[in-house]
């Protein structure tokens, strides 16, 4: 009888779900050396919390009093949510991040006119979505510093007489000190998913929205194709980009299910009519090293993406067209992400 009863147990475990409303937390770690260079945009890290799915930015009583009063005086930033017309689930959303960037020469201590500046950008943001089963709006604001403040350059010399790599030194010449803000939205639509054969199935996942600041303006819109085993119920995987943070999972992902299994690949493209960016414009209250940008730029992206239990591991392969007029040739880096559900 005992037996009869741990086999029916375990007839049904997979099916067990896990809490329906996790919190989610988000590493990105982008490097060029994963293509063997080491300039232009060369490294960035991001952490980003997701909340539970929230009833309320105001009145959510899991939000605590202090963030709920600060919420209050940003609602224009809520997404709008009034076109939809099922349930809404909404989130909040915490970031910190680093980006650097550098010119080619290494050796070089003084101003490269042709290449672009060394710069810093140290961050701090949070922010809003609203989704459904197949849309989702984001509203994010990132506020930091770019300039010596961001810990650029010793960042950098950190990690490279770590790994024993030539160190760059002409970061003396990096952007000046200047407070950065950034807001960007962003919406996101899943256009169709279909099933191939039993847990075999695609999707196609557009988005579009812009950044406007003093860090970055631009208008961007791209899409997403995947196809795998056990697709996870999110809005893609993306790159380290404003905006960019799809993969808190839905109430039908395999994350949310016992010892939750999947894989799959995916391709995806950003294309971004860009009017102002401060790592190529330079400072924006002072004179500084700047270079003529290029005012399309567009990334494309392949990788493969896993899911076990509670975990998404993705890696991407970027490949970014000129940002500057004297750029030599296009970029590539590699692109990994981890997300963990809780």
């Amino acid at each position: 009888m005992k037996k009869q009863i741990s086999a029916g147990l375990l007839a049904i475990l997979p099916a067990i779900s896990y809490a329906a409303d996790p919190w989610t937390f988000n590493t990105y770690f982008e490097n060029d050396l994963f293509d063997g260079t080491d300039q232009s945009y060369t490294n960035g890290v991001r952490f980003s919390w997701v909340s539970p799915d929230l009833d309320n930015y105001l009145l959510d009583e899991r939000i605590p009093l202090w963030l709920r009063r600060i919420n209050a005086q940003f609602s224009p930033l809520y997404p709008v949510t009034e076109s939809y017309t099922d349930n809404v689930q909404r989130k909040l959303i915490f970031t910190i991040g680093q980006e650097m960037y550098t010119p080619t020469d290494k050796k070089r201590k003084t101003v490269d006119p042709d290449d672009r500046p060394f710069a810093g950008w140290l961050y701090a943001g949070f922010g809003y979505h609203a989704k459904t089963d197949n849309k989702m709006n984001s509203v994010e604001v990132n506020l930091g510093v770019v300039g010596p403040a961001s810990y650029a350059h010793e960042t950098q010399d950190f990690i490279h007489d770590l790994r024993g790599i030539e160190t760059f030194q002409g970061w003396d010449n990096q952007l000046r000190n200047e407070l950065g803000i950034q807001v960007v939205y962003e919406h996101k639509h899943r256009l169709y998913k279909n099933t191939l054969h039993k847990d075999i199935s695609y999707d196609f996942i557009t988005h579009a929205g812009g950044s406007v600041g003093n860090v970055a303006t631009y208008g961007n819109l791209g899409a997403e194709y995947r196809i795998g085993w056990n697709l996870p119920d999110d809005f893609g995987t993306s790159a380290l980009r404003p905006g960019g943070d799809n993969s808190a999972p839905g109430n039908s992902d395999p994350r949310l299910r016992y010892e939750g299994r999947g894989i799959h690949g995916f391709v995806s493209i950003d294309a971004r009519a860009v009017l102002h960016n401060i790592f190529l414009d330079g400072n924006t209250f002072t004179d500084s090293h700047s270079v003529d940008k290029e005012y399309f730029v567009a990334d494309a992206a392949i990788g493969v993406s896993a899911i076990y239990d509670r975990w998404k591991i993705s890696y991407a392969h970027v490949h970014r067209t000129k940002e500057f007029r004297s750029q030599k040739k296009p970029q590539r880096f590699g692109s990994i992400s981890v997300s963990y559900s809780y």
